[in-house]
């Protein structure tokens, strides 16, 4: 259970997801839990920017695909809420029906866009707050985590985000995530004020406005949980573009051969095998 496991000293490493796939390769690779970014839902889904195109149904379709997959927690991006403290509410109860383990809603204005692109709003704080006070009220079990998310420091500043991170504390969050930290420093000033009362969340974004750090860096800091949302599409949509290229310039998929699996590969790493056979099973009864 997630809960129980952000009471841990050590930060739980979260690799971004997109769909039922890579969570499922993500699993086998032995993380603890996964986050389900919606960026990499627009990245992939809709071919477009995370500007606020993607709806609360893609989001909640596809963290149900990935749940009914695999067993780890999920953290799900819920982005504003998609719309008022009402909005916020059924996005709470549609992602929980969905599998949720935490569900993240920020305070940016909307359309909403990545924390790391510039001209960025933020909501007033008490719009947020009661956002935040309508999800716990609305999910259905207290297992299921609210994560508040400001964007402040970009519009507003260090000490202006912190406040606001008070605010949501006060309002009975289970974790919070002070978006886009520039600096070292800055990541100490949160984890100063916060660490020791609430599991704070680190974002790692690759070209992002956060210094990269690893995980173990992070976890000393003081974060308990530590995210890569995008990198696990910036690594596919390199090796997609390497992958194509040599077939447009081949015409044949056999320079690239030992860079993929093969068909038995794949259907192993999927479990086709297993699935077979648990299919034989109902076959004539």
């Amino acid at each position: 259970m997630l809960k129980s496991r952000l009471q841990q000293p050590s930060a739980v490493l979260a690799p971004g997801v997109y769909d039922a796939l890579s969570a499922l390769l993500a699993e086998q690779a032995g993380f603890e839990a996964l986050y389900l970014s919606g960026a990499s839902i627009a990245y992939t889904r809709l071919g477009r920017s995370d500007i606020g195109l993607t709806t609360a149904t893609e989001v909640a379709q596809t963290l149900a695909h990935i749940t009914d997959r695999v067993r780890l927690p999920v953290i799900v991006d819920a982005d504003t809420g998609f719309g008022n403290a009402l909005n916020t509410q059924r996005t709470v109860r549609d992602f929980e029906r969905a599998g949720a383990a935490m569900i993240q809603i920020e305070d940016q204005t909307f359309p909403k866009r990545c924390g790391h692109l510039d001209g960025k709003g933020v909501v007033p704080v008490q719009e947020m707050v009661g956002k935040l006070k309508a999800a716990l009220d609305a999910r259905q079990s207290d297992t299921t985590l609210i994560l508040a998310r400001t964007d402040a420091l970009a519009i507003e500043g260090l000490e202006a985000a912190l406040e606001r991170a008070e605010h949501y504390l006060a309002a009975g969050v289970d974790a919070l995530f002070i978006e886009a930290l520039r600096t070292p420093e800055q990541m100490d000033a949160a984890c100063q004020r916060f660490a020791a009362r609430i599991p704070l969340l680190a974002n790692m974004v690759e070209g992002g406005k956060t210094p990269i750090q690893s995980a173990d860096r992070l976890s000393e800091r003081g974060f308990r949980i530590v995210i890569f949302p995008g990198g696990t599409v910036r690594a596919l949509a390199q090796n997609l573009q390497g992958y194509y290229a040599s077939l447009a310039t081949h015409r044949t998929t056999a320079p690239w051969q030992n860079q993929m699996l093969d068909f038995d590969g794949l259907n192993q790493v999927i479990g086709t095998p297993d699935l077979l056979a648990l299919g034989r099973r109902y076959d004539n009864l």
